[in-house]
């Protein structure tokens, strides 16, 4: 198969990244349990986490290509192996700011190398589109198994206990396995520069970029979708735990189900992007998991649910709220695709800074408010608050594929 061996570097990537990145919803309910504290204070660790990656995104994307996207991809794989090897040593809740801290900006320069490498190992519209389908199903896969792996390390009888941290030992070694790996893998980056162009260049391209209303519609869609995604698998562990009152371990298993959904739901993505226009995918999709939410979060009140509960006997809520990631998930891979095919080549990377910035942003905002809403009101009210941005998201796709892109070579 053609570019094989990069397209399993980039699987393996996101992979690493997808268990570090969506750790945090774990991380929060661990905080509260082992360092008291708040939900509020907890819900600041979204933002260690998505402020450095907007920042990063918006400061390197212009002129990536020209420092290397294979060099930038080593350095974001060397930063987190060396932190996840200190975590287990982590005994205040500064050491987990400063892991997403640097979780963040690693992620920063994997997601932009990512995106911009996507197009140089495919050839057509569809195939880009069946490709970031399937990437970010697999970024899912990540995101599961991560749970699966975090619930491995969780003390159920000894809330207070810190044997989970050694699940960075783990962590740290499948970042260096991806950094060797990596390393001896070729890629060519030559269609993603554009020669003709300094970094002065390269800047004004990127701002060219928000002279395009679909861009601009782009933006807001990937802001609001993220929003309510990052809302959801944030803070499902503590939904589980406090609203359903089942136990730890499973509460983040619970996570693993949502990611389970969401890969599933990426990867039909991925299939029917070659069956169906995207506009039809992600208005289905919105309206399908907004109809969702109003059906399934009533069932979440007054739960039977004692300490012994288990996913074989378990209330049939249990298991249909994080299935409705399912309906959410193909949304975020349709818009992405259908924005980078649009653009000429050269400049997918500042395209993709965009999208990192905004979705980080979208990413910081839904978590916080949903943690104020969670500890003010009640889980089942924060997560109500998603009919909005849900609403304004379907109206902004509409609008996006109304809009045609004709970027000067």
């Amino acid at each position: 198969m053609k570019n094989f061996n990069i397209k399993a570097v980039l699987f393996l990537n996101y992979f690493v990244f997808a268990i570090l990145l969506n750790s945090v919803g774990t991380v929060i309910l661990q905080m509260q349990q082992n360092f008291g504290i708040t939900k509020s204070s907890a819900s600041v660790l979204e933002g260690f986490k998505d402020l450095p990656i907007a920042i990063c995104s918006f400061i390197l994307a212009s002129f990536l290509p020209k420092i290397g996207i294979k060099k930038s991809m080593l350095i974001a794989l060397f930063l987190v192996s060396c932190m996840c090897f200190v975590m287990p040593f982590a005994n205040e809740f500064w050491f987990f700011k400063l892991l997403f801290t640097i979780v963040g900006i690693s992620f920063a320069l994997i997601k932009i190398s990512v995106f911009t490498s996507i197009g140089l190992v495919t050839n057509t519209d569809k195939e880009h589109s069946s490709f970031m389908g399937y990437l970010e199903g697999f970024f899912m896969i990540g995101v599961l198994m991560g749970n699966v792996l975090f619930s491995l390390f969780i003390d159920d009888h000894n809330p207070r206990s810190t044997h989970w941290l050694n699940v960075y030992w783990v962590l740290g070694g499948l970042s260096t396995l991806s950094f060797l790996f990596l390393f001896l893998t070729k890629l060519n980056e030559n269609e993603a520069k554009n020669e003709k162009t300094d970094l002065l260049g390269d800047l004004k391209n990127s701002i060219s970029l928000f002279s395009y209303k679909k861009v601009l519609f782009f933006l807001l869609c990937a802001f609001l979708f993220v929003l309510v995604e990052q809302s959801f698998q944030t803070w499902t562990p503590t939904f589980y735990k406090e609203i359903l009152k089942v136990p730890t371990s499973m509460s983040i298993q619970a996570g693993a189900v949502l990611a389970g959904a969401f890969a599933l739901g990426r990867f039909l993505s991925g299939f029917f992007s070659k069956k169906f226009s995207w506009i039809y995918v992600v208005s289905f999709c919105v309206v399908g998991f907004a109809i969702s939410i109003l059906l399934v979060l009533p069932l979440t009140h007054n739960t039977q649910i004692n300490i012994n509960t288990t996913w074989l006997n378990a209330p049939l809520v249990v298991y249909l709220f994080p299935l409705m990631g399912g309906l959410l998930a193909p949304i975020y891979p349709s818009i992405n695709s259908v924005i980078l095919a649009s653009i000429p080549k050269y400049l997918h990377s500042a395209m993709a800074g965009l999208i990192v910035v905004f979705s980080a942003i979208g990413g910081t905002i839904g978590s916080i408010i949903t943690g104020f809403v969670f500890q003010e009101f009640s889980g089942q009210q924060a997560f109500y608050l998603s009919l909005i941005p849900l609403s304004l998201l379907i109206v902004s796709a509409v609008i996006m594929n109304k809009l045609k892109i004709n970027p000067k070579k």
